[in-house]
């Protein structure tokens, strides 16, 4: 264990308390809390209508007998968070996530009396980078197919088809109600009315989605309900859920089925005349255009795929015994705004989300160890995010998904991933720098597929 401590207005005392783990001790001189009282006196007192007094003119002994308890807990709030300002700014720390400050009610703030205060916070790990010159990176020399077209076009006469409500559901039919998850102590963590399920087809192995949980046994569990109908499902709470409550434990879904529905996918001439193309020919144009950038996005994918393993296998690091909610959050994020990226459906990442929401704990630390090199990269490299980039990368996205950039944005805004978005642009150009400075070879889809398949 390590101990500094810091000459400042307040005594800081920083011990290490697990990897990439800190423990602040801070006591506050009896001098500073007598002060902050007065002033938190002062400023009420100010404010302050007691009857038979006008404002502000209150005797300082009644404002503090009336406000006192109210005067002590904002005075120790101020005092705590100007005490952690100063031993993070003081001690140079770089802080991931929100402080822990267990203990922090039963505090109390006493004149002539020091406050003594304990903080844990993690940051970022030490660790040096690995030589990122001369790399060796194989590119992939993907091509747009007749396949991959006419697939976007069956996605499109889906997305532009009908409900069919049906009486009995089957395979892949889609059923809408109300769903509510509770713990074993029957504690309520979801409860969403118009919540939607897709019953499992056979190339779903039985496996399922539903309130962002993949069930391995879903489609036994789930069952045919009709409307009216009550299915439960239990299952475990996945280990890297961003609500940490949810973790590990039994959970009990019950989905009541308000309806069933049948996608029936709208006729390609009737899509063609909707959307204003001349010719079925004309789309298929459109989404060979598309697809085309969409290809050169996945192949800088798989190139920056094979720098960031490059990293993670050659970068020796310590990382938190266990992640927080607040990191899991922002891995699900940055997962999300990759996917949205290079074109994914809505209904994919969902998917893909739930099933990282169950990955190995190996595979969680990896992510988590890839944006702490990645960070620490990018301020080697000078690496800088313009605002016009990311109005780009709106843009670009809102494409994919045929939707208006600042519709898009808004939705952004809306669910707190537009920071997703300014980190996914600083880490791809980081490892382009990088890229810039490998040796990259050429290679076949096959060849590519092959030497991954076994490496």
């Amino acid at each position: 264990m390590t101990e500094t401590t810091t000459e400042t207005k307040h005594n800081i005392t920083i011990e290490d308390d697990g990897p990439s783990r800190k423990k602040l001790i801070i006591e506050v001189p009896a001098e500073a809390v007598d002060e902050k009282i007065a002033g938190s006196i002062d400023t009420v007192a100010a404010e302050a209508e007691l009857p038979g007094f006008r404002k502000g003119r209150a005797p300082v002994r009644l404002v503090e007998k009336k406000f006192g308890e109210l005067i002590a807990r904002e005075a120790k709030n101020e005092l705590v968070a100007s005490a952690y300002s100063e031993a993070v700014e003081e001690n140079g720390l770089k802080v991931i996530g929100d402080p822990i400050m267990d203990g922090l009610e039963d505090l109390t703030l006493e004149r002539g009396k020091p406050l003594k205060i304990e903080i844990a916070v993690e940051v970022m790990p030490e660790f040096e980078l690995p030589s990122i010159d001369g790399i060796k990176v194989f590119k992939p020399l993907l091509e747009v197919t007749d396949e991959q077209i006419e697939g976007e076009i069956e996605k499109l006469r889906i997305n532009e088809g009908e409900l069919e409500q049906r009486d009995e559901p089957e395979p892949g039919d889609y059923l809408t109600g109300h769903g509510i998850m509770t713990g074993p102590d029957g504690e309520e963590f979801y409860n969403i009315e118009g919540a939607v399920v897709r019953v499992p087809t056979a190339e779903d192995e039985g496996r399922g989605m539903i309130l962002g949980i993949m069930v391995e046994d879903f489609a036994d569990q789930l069952g045919l309900p009709k409307p009216g109908e009550t299915a439960t499902v239990k299952v475990k709470g996945p280990q890297h859920h961003e609500r940490e409550e949810l973790r590990g434990k039994d959970l009990t879904i019950t989905f009541e089925v308000e309806r069933v529905d049948r996608i029936i996918p709208a006729p390609l001439a009737d899509v063609v005349a909707k959307l204003g193309f001349e010719s079925e020919e004309e789309v298929r144009e459109m989404f060979r255009t598309r697809l085309g950038q969409r290809v050169l996005i996945n192949q800088q994918a798989a190139m920056r795929q094979q720098i960031a393993r490059h990293l993670l296998d050659n970068t020796e690091m310590e990382l938190p015994e266990r992640l927080t909610a607040a990191q899991t959050e922002r891995i699900l994020y940055r997962e999300r705004v990759e996917m949205m990226y290079r074109g994914f459906d809505e209904a994919v990442i969902e998917q893909r989300l739930a099933e990282l929401r169950n990955v190995s704990g190996e595979r969680a630390a990896r992510e988590l160890k890839l944006s702490f090199i990645l960070n620490k990269a990018g301020d080697d490299l000078d690496v800088k995010v313009e605002e016009a980039e990311v109005n780009g990368r709106i843009a670009q996205m809102a494409s994919e998904r045929g939707m208006r950039p600042d519709e898009l944005r808004r939705q952004l805004i809306e669910s707190r991933q537009v920071g997703a978005i300014v980190q996914q642009i600083r880490e791809h150009k980081t490892i382009d720098a990088i890229l810039a400075k490998a040796e990259v070879e050429e290679i076949s889809p096959e060849e590519f597929e092959k030497k991954f398949a076994e490496g």
